[in-house]
């Protein structure tokens, strides 16, 4: 069966941060609780739902259901949705039209086989068919049964009382979200969580996740992630506010090390408020409709990944213009898959980082008044199609009624 396989193997440069122990932790807690129930007196016999993580890529989907899974002592079966494609609506493996969807529903179907002590992850749903998803509404919901088929056999398994929970993660923002279709009935049975924006009053935590998480990236900040994470956050607070004090240390830090950590963790800072502001910008950009759309759509990122790549470039001997230089030409390597939006992304970014010199900013207006000209223009387009569609109707009603007049 392969178990070893299926072992959640957690990364070793996952950082249990402010934002996991204080928000995801306990929002996801409370979704499993729900679906594999809990220890004690209190445990519930309704077991239903769904737990629904989106995010833009690169902000530890993955990485945090495999680190709970470990914890919880589950099977981590994860299902690969581009594998899976659009094209695949049934869970039966003989119906799949490839090998890699074929072997993906195999894991599928010997999950459900498997019947406890299980976590069924289903990744980039956005690839997947929604008449494919909502084959798990009825897992959701109290009756947490589900059709299956395994080794050419049809079953009906049912997961009551066992401890078996499905996690369905994807990326809403992909393309012009056409693609990210959750069936409403799926959608209303499922715990909802934006990993990669700010929940409620968390913005805090959020922030600091940034740094926390891109310790492991630089060298010389990764001995100071094995040490005290209350440590980390005296290093953080002296970098903000220049005030230093060796009392708060649970460690012992020569006085190059501290040097070292606070010149480091400054320019990390200033690195994250970049990072943070392209990561708002992507988001509302991407979640605007097209009818209400003002400028080109913003299609760089500020993931972890992205927090991460740019760290491991840092040294404490670097310069704020260096620092500049090295955002900038981090987003240049970015912007080269966006083709024909390389250019009017680019130009946002430096408006985001009040980088734009007097040509740029003509230039960001030009385009700006191109686009909006653009959209104009196609709505009139739209309009005088729309005329003459009833301008034809109604010289077709005349044409019947005059011949029916003749008669």
């Amino acid at each position: 069966m392969r178990l070893n396989e299926f072992k959640p193997q957690i990364l070793s440069s996952f950082v249990r941060n402010k934002l996991i122990n204080e928000v995801y932790l306990p929002l996801v807690g409370n979704n499993l609780a729900k679906q594999i129930g809990t220890s004690g007196e209190n445990k519930r016999t309704d077991r239903m739902g769904m737990l629904l993580l989106i995010s833009p890529p690169g902000y530890g989907k993955t990485t945090l259901m495999e680190y709970i899974a470990g914890r919880l002592g589950l099977i981590f079966m994860k299902i690969n949705g581009p594998s899976l494609g659009h094209e695949i609506t049934s869970v039966d493996p003989a119906k799949a039209g490839n090998a890699a969807s074929r072997e993906e529903l195999k894991k599928l179907n010997l999950a459900f086989e498997m019947g406890d002590n299980v976590m069924i992850y289903i990744d980039d749903i956005q690839h997947c068919n929604p008449e494919f998803l909502q084959k798990f509404i009825t897992v959701a919901d109290g009756q947490r049964k589900i059709e299956g088929v395994y080794n050419g056999i049809s079953k009906t398994y049912d997961f009551r009382g066992k401890k078996v929970c499905v996690v369905m993660a994807g990326n809403p923002y992909t393309e012009t979200g056409e693609k990210f279709q959750i069936p409403d009935m799926l959608a209303n049975r499922a715990d909802t969580y934006n990993l990669g924006d700010i929940i409620g009053d968390t913005e805090q935590a959020f922030v600091m996740s940034y740094i926390e998480n891109s310790l492991t990236s630089n060298p010389t900040l990764a001995s100071l992630a094995s040490k005290s994470q209350k440590d980390l956050y005296s290093f953080i607070q002296m970098a903000q506010t220049g005030e230093q004090s060796a009392e708060t240390f649970e460690a012992s830090y020569s006085a190059q090390e501290v040097n070292e950590y606070v010149a480091v963790l400054k320019k990390l800072i200033t690195i994250r408020d970049t990072i943070f502001a392209v990561n708002k910008q992507y988001i509302a950009s991407a979640a605007q409709a097209e009818a209400y759309r003002t400028e080109p759509h913003f299609k760089l990122q500020g993931s972890y990944r992205d927090m991460n790549k740019i760290s491991e470039k840092v040294v404490s001997v670097m310069n704020d213009q260096e620092i500049k230089r090295l955002l900038l030409s981090h987003y240049e390597n970015e912007s080269q898959t966006l083709t024909a939006d390389t250019e009017a992304n680019m130009l946002k970014f430096k408006e985001l980082t009040n980088t734009m010199d007097a040509k740029e900013t003509e230039r960001w207006e030009s385009i700006i008044t191109v686009f909006r000209k653009n959209k104009e223009g196609n709505s009139q387009l739209q309009m005088n199609k729309l005329i003459e569609r009833v301008t034809d109707i109604s010289a077709g009603i005349q044409s019947v009624s005059e011949a029916l007049n003749k008669k």
